[in-house]
């Protein structure tokens, strides 16, 4: 059975080197900024957004438990801020929406800031940069997020961009990813 987890990283690595700029746009308990920071490297650099105190907390405590390279900034702010911190073109971003996995689930990922972020993140594009957004449409702001996530996509240019949905076609709550990938 695919993992989407492993394919999403595969995707990742096609566009994302050692030396790059990366974004985790939603750092949780910081599994994908660690995956980001080590792809990167001691060159490269990582900016990781929440807005949980407790998720800088642990992806603080995570990052040095797993040996990460001191190669990253940790954002207690919106993902839909990116621009005020990033003013550099990144290679790669990614999307983990949802809530903060352990917590009581009372904090998600919202439209209202999501859609921004998304936004952003595609303005801030590098040449042969990709975006990554991991989507649970089992609560209702997910479904929702979900669906606005790909009517705005959906609205882009294929000249300039790609954006392909990946999903389990036989489970319709099941997580499902995006990739956004520009033209070279």
């Amino acid at each position: 059975m695919i993992d989407l987890l492993d394919l999403q990283k595969h995707f990742i690595l096609t566009h994302l080197h050692e030396g790059d700029i990366a974004v985790d746009f939603t750092m949780g308990n910081g599994h994908d900024t660690e995956f980001l920071s080590k792809t990167v490297g001691e060159s490269g650099h990582v900016f990781a957004f929440d807005v949980q105190e407790q998720a800088l907390a642990s992806t603080s405590e995570h990052l040095k438990a797993v040996q990460c390279p001191n190669n990253y900034t940790l954002i207690l702010d919106s993902h839909h801020n990116v621009k005020k911190y990033v003013d550099v073109p990144i290679k790669a971003g990614m999307f983990n929406l949802g809530y903060l996995p352990g917590s009581d689930k009372k904090v998600t990922t919202m439209r209202t800031t999501t859609l921004p972020a998304i936004e952003a993140a595609i303005d801030l594009m590098d040449k042969d940069a990709i975006i990554l957004v991991a989507v649970y449409p089992g609560h209702a702001e997910g479904d929702a997020e979900g669906k606005e996530i790909c009517e705005y996509l959906s609205t882009l240019s294929r000249y300039k961009l790609c954006a392909t949905r990946i999903n389990i076609l036989n489970s319709p709550t099941s997580p499902f990813f995006i990739i956004i990938e520009n033209k070279p």
